[in-house]
């Protein structure tokens, strides 16, 4: 079954002190083209990801984006500086007792003097690590896949749509192929006729040349091949392998065959179906470019 280059993969682990997450996006490539971005405490694993990444996705441009986010919520640890505080109360103290003021609010007031209260925050102790990154990593590529087989399933009915066209088109061919050789015959005997009264008419000669005209108007061979083409395009549609690239090679095969049959065909009709099949082979080799 076909499978999409476009998708998309996700995975997160939100744990009490740290959360990590994993996208993965692919859109359409020639080859392989990933791009890897990694935080710092797993940067040296970039092979490993890579190596994950490319044996699965096989093909697309692929980017691969791992975040590591450290909880907001932090402990935090408060210090007093008794000598300070000591410091400041006994000069409230001192400056109350002149004044003669009340002396009730004094360790209030001086324990909210500058740098009286000095806050810390605890240092965070994770275990965030390769060992919880490398699952998340192949979930978001589990998930990426199934997208893709998703997308694929949708592209394959769409491309085997156009073939089952060409094939109508084809069988019209068929059908209009023994009126056209019939039209071909008739137009040879009005020409014989024309020339045979000529003292000049060499019999032998002519009739050499008239079996070398038919052969070159005959179009059986290119009918049985585009057929042959049709089935084995079908077949490999269907295959379980990633088959973009072989099903790029068949269309070509294809369209030799359908552009031979329109230049023997010689026929208003049989041309006007043969236009129609490049139209709907020109849609295949659209999608193609999305396939696998």
């Amino acid at each position: 079954m076909l499978q999409s280059m476009t998708g998309f993969g996700s995975a997160r682990l939100d744990a009490d002190h740290y959360s990590i997450s994993v996208e993965i996006r692919s859109l359409n490539s020639k080859s392989m083209d990933l791009s890897v971005r990694l935080p710092k405490f797993i940067s040296d694993k970039e092979y490993d990801v890579r190596n994950l990444v490319q044996k699965a996705l096989v093909r697309g441009k692929v980017g691969v984006s791992i975040e590591f986010t450290k909880n907001k919520a932090q402990k935090v640890k408060n210090n007093i500086n008794k000598e300070l505080l000591q410091a400041y109360y006994k000069e409230l103290k001192e400056t109350a007792d002149m004044l003669g003021a009340a002396k009730d609010d004094l360790f209030r007031l001086a324990l909210h003097m500058p740098e009286v209260l000095q806050q810390e925050q605890e240092e965070e102790v994770t275990d965030a690590g390769w060992d919880k990154v490398q699952p998340l990593l192949e979930e978001a590529i589990q998930n990426i896949n199934t997208f893709r087989a998703d997308e694929g399933k949708a592209l394959t009915t769409e491309i085997m749509s156009y073939v089952d066209r060409i094939r109508i088109l084809l069988a019209e061919i068929e059908k209009q192929d023994p009126a056209r050789m019939e039209n071909i015959r008739g137009r040879i005997r009005g020409h014989i006729n024309e020339i045979s009264v000529s003292e000049h008419f060499d019999k032998n000669r002519f009739e050499q040349e008239m079996v070398y005209y038919i052969e070159k108007l005959d179009i059986a061979e290119e009918k049985v091949r585009l057929v042959n083409h049709l089935h084995y395009f079908t077949e490999t549609v269907y295959l379980p392998e990633p088959t973009g690239k072989k099903l790029g090679f068949i269309s070509q095969e294809i369209g030799r065959e359908i552009n031979t049959i329109g230049s023997k065909a010689n026929d208003a009709t049989i041309q006007h179906h043969v236009v129609e099949m490049k139209e709907e082979l020109e849609k295949i080799k659209e999608q193609i470019n999305n396939i696998l």
